[in-house]
């Protein structure tokens, strides 16, 4: 495909939000050893994109500028590299990009062959594009969290955090596949959303209740999966078992002394920062529970790549039900 142009979104620096993304037409790109090449047909926004355009994490991502965001995407193989066996063009696959280098906007982009898998025919494109990063991420923390997918195990005491959101929605639906019971808070307008999703208890985060996190039948928290803004290590800690965890996927600098202190004392009640990574045997039993209807990805909306301005402040303003989606 070399030498054919494609439609993009990118931007050229640091900062500007919605108003700095440029629809732009630019060469396809080609494969390398180990990857291949996809015609996008959906790709999953997180919130992780906007933070790398504000400069979250200047200067580690993105790698360079001008830079195409998102990493989640499904689409068909178009091209394969040197090395690559177990793909073949025409195949239908899911794949994690790289997230400093991108490339998800935009109606072609390369993926590395060992993050990209095959999507079943019963998993929409939009559906898979939703997995990589808030799916496997749902799916390690609660592993990180002592929870067994082969019911093993006593049943734990779980709260999820912005149950409503990416990472949220799909927690609460693992869990209770891991025999949990699931304490969730999100706003009122997603109680009733959160509650179908199997969440034992809800609570409006805006109520007293809800913001001291308190379980209404006054279980104790084996584990706290962190998906919202910051909340004090005085409010987590009242509400932990014995030797219960707050697992924290975007710890800012708060959270990273209480968990220094945490471990410097060796408290049986710990603040653990998680970070997440993609691996191909997550994606493949993630889009086998949505195959077999056991994992529902909830979508809040759907762009097109002309659009997609419109995904991201969708993004930016932080209150989508599920997961947003653009597609070509």
């Amino acid at each position: 495909m070399a030498g054919k142009l494609m439609r993009a979104v990118q931007y050229g620096s640091y900062g500007g939000g919605t108003a700095a993304l440029k629809q732009v037409e630019v060469p396809v790109p080609s494969p390398s050893k180990g990857e291949v090449v996809l015609k996008v047909e959906a790709t999953a926004l997180n919130p992780i994109d906007w933070k790398i355009q504000k400069g979250v994490l200047r200067p580690f991502m993105p790698k360079k500028f001008p830079f195409i965001p998102c990493h989640d995407v499904a689409g068909e193989v178009v091209e394969v590299g040197p090395g690559v066996e177990n793909f073949k063009p025409g195949d239908k696959v899911i794949a994690g990009l790289n997230v400093g280098l991108g490339g998800g906007l935009a109606e072609y982009c390369v993926a590395k062959a060992d993050v990209t898998v095959l999507r079943p025919v019963e998993v929409s494109a939009a559906e898979g594009a939703c997995l990589p990063a808030a799916g496997a991420t749902a799916h390690g923390i609660l592993i990180a969290a002592g929870l067994k997918f082969d019911g093993s195990g006593p049943q734990k005491n779980i709260l999820i955090t912005a149950a409503s959101g990416g990472v949220g929605h799909f927690a609460v639906q693992l869990a209770k596949l891991a025999n949990a019971h699931v304490t969730a808070t999100c706003g009122a307008r997603n109680v009733d959303f959160v509650r179908s999703l199997g969440a034992d208890e809800v609570l409006d985060y805006k109520t007293p209740e809800g913001a001291a996190l308190k379980s209404p039948s006054g279980k104790k928290y084996d584990a706290v999966i962190q998906c919202a803004p910051p909340v004090p290590w005085s409010v987590f800690e009242p509400n932990l078992s014995r030797t219960g965890k707050v697992l924290d996927l975007s710890p800012g600098a708060s959270a990273m002394w209480t968990f220094a202190v945490k471990k410097i004392t060796m408290s049986k009640k710990k603040l653990v920062p998680f970070f997440a990574s993609v691996k191909g045997e997550n994606l493949v039993f993630l889009a086998e529970l949505v195959k077999q209807g056991k994992l529902k990805v909830v979508i809040d909306c759907k762009h097109p790549l002309s659009d997609a301005g419109a995904a991201w402040a969708k993004c930016i303003e932080g209150h989508a039900t599920g997961k947003i989606v653009v597609e070509p």
